[in-house]
């Protein structure tokens, strides 16, 4: 029995609010984000896809092989879930696509639906993104056993805005996975949260926090050693947050931390914490947050992101492999940058470094050296990080050599300068227009890494094909067709 035409125009548009919801919220938690969905409405109906921006071209061999028979019929589903309520979601195992994650799940109202977003090469953890993808999964089966009388529209909308939840979630998944959440009610997640959020904005002396607090489950307190426990009757509130902020100058330093029970905090530690506990590491404008010292993402300007707060240096990985070079020159070469650009970072300083693949290396007007440095020396690669202080960029060649600091950019003007970015990033733009088998990689103190060849920066697949407009679910049978 086929699903009938009002069906799929109310089922394509609750897929459309939600995809879109999901696409934005994890673009803003991880980065530009694809999204795709397969499902089945009926257990003897067709599978359908949605796949706006193209995430599971090249894995239709898997998605055939794992949804299909021999025959090309499509797989038989469980009978037993017709009667289960929309909540009850039982997982189906993930088809293990590489580069993706995907969440999966049976209820009554959905025999069958998988949810898929990219797994960024440089993300702290997939957690929060796999409970992002079980809460769509949850609102499709709730939005679909309500029907178009009682369809609210909130899914697209929740989603778009579910960073938080999604690092509760995870929390909470990981306290279940630990036979820790006895008592749900000892143990506030979202009011650590808010609290961690609320002390990261709040400055000292106009200086942004820097140390840990510890956050122990109150039957755990006991076990934990501490150096000095404050009295009980004037432990700080947590959710005074001036008052957290001035205590966190006294463990900045010495690997000492603020210990919490989620309400107040009780003292300070140092040394290992073998139970349960979250970990929020205060570094200044950012930090992280970590369960049982794993980082399960990091905070910023009053948000939660998988972002690692550095440079992501993958697009240099990418524009490396489009050379021909031995592995190990191109490994080589991919350490150098990173250490770097890395250091830059870390010392708060905007930088530039010219990859020259040219032989011979072309000639830029900047200081010369005598002899090139030799970068695979770690003593002259420390000299280098900090010669990328001096205003002009570095140029490294594939002997892995520095020959040139200090260099100035040239060329012509191109139609793609950008009048918001800086000099240095324009400057690139023209000088690898006229230069090819050069890649420079910009970093601005208060941007992310630029690389850029032949007059254009470089941009991944990702960010070049999201898509912002609409979605239509089709049959998965033709879906594989147009992919053979």
């Amino acid at each position: 029995m086929n699903t009938s035409l009002s069906d799929n125009c109310f089922t394509n548009q609750v897929v459309s609010e939600i995809l879109i919801g999901l696409r934005d919220g994890l673009t803003r938690f991880s980065g530009p984000s694809r999204v795709a969905v397969i499902y089945r409405l009926k257990i003897d109906d067709e599978y359908y896809i949605c796949d706006p921006a193209g995430l599971l071209r090249g894995h239709d061999t898997k998605i055939r092989a794992a949804l299909f028979d021999e025959d090309n019929r499509p797989v038989s589903i469980l009978h037993h879930l017709s009667d289960k309520h929309y909540s009850h979601i039982d997982r189906v195992e993930d088809l293990e696509l590489d580069g993706i994650i995907s969440v999966g799940g049976q209820s009554g109202p959905v025999p069958y639906q998988m949810w898929f977003t990219d797994h960024h090469p440089e993300i702290l953890s997939t957690g929060p993104s796999q409970r992002w993808l079980e809460h769509a999964a949850l609102r499709f089966s709730h939005d679909v056993a309500n029907e178009r009388e009682l369809y609210s529209g909130i899914s697209g909308r929740f989603l778009r805005e579910y960073a938080t939840h999604a690092v509760h979630d995870h929390i909470v998944h990981e306290l279940k996975r630990s036979n820790q959440l006895d008592n749900p009610n000892s143990f506030s997640v979202y009011q650590i949260l808010g609290g961690i959020l609320a002390i990261s904005r709040t400055r000292e002396e106009l200086k942004s926090p820097h140390g840990e607090l510890a956050f122990i489950l109150p039957e755990h307190i006991d076990s934990i050693d501490f150096m000095a426990r404050f009295h009980e009757a004037e432990q700080p509130q947590l959710d005074n947050h001036k008052h957290v902020r001035k205590l966190l100058q006294a463990v900045q330093k010495f690997r000492n931390r603020l210990v919490s029970d989620g309400r107040q905090i009780l003292g300070i530690a140092r040394g290992r914490i073998d139970h349960f506990h979250l970990t929020a590491d205060f570094q200044g404008l950012y930090g992280f947050l970590r369960v049982n010292d794993q980082s399960i993402c990091s905070f910023a300007d009053g948000a939660y992101s998988s972002a690692t707060h550095q440079a992501k240096l993958f697009q240099v990985e990418e524009a490396l492999l489009d050379y021909d070079m031995d592995s190990s020159i191109r490994s080589s070469l991919f350490h150098i940058i990173s250490s770097i650009i890395h250091y830059g970072e870390t010392e708060n300083f905007g930088c530039a470094v010219v990859l020259d693949l040219n032989r011979p290396i072309t000639h830029i007007a900047g200081q010369n050296l005598s002899q090139p440095l030799d970068l695979e020396r770690s003593n002259l690669l420390d000299l280098a990080c900090d010669l990328a202080r001096v205003d002009g960029a570095l140029q490294i060649g594939s002997d892995r050599k520095l020959h040139r600091f200090a260099c100035l950019f040239d060329g012509p003007a191109i139609g793609n300068e950008d009048r918001a970015r800086g000099a240095r990033y324009n400057s690139a733009l023209r000088f690898t227009a006229c230069h090819p088998d050069t890649v420079i990689i910009v970093v601005s103190a208060d941007r992310p890494v630029s690389v850029i060849r032949n007059g254009h920066e470089y941009v991944t697949m990702v960010s070049a094909t999201n898509s912002t407009g609409g979605v239509e679910p089709e049959v998965l049978k033709n879906w594989l067709k147009t992919v053979d």
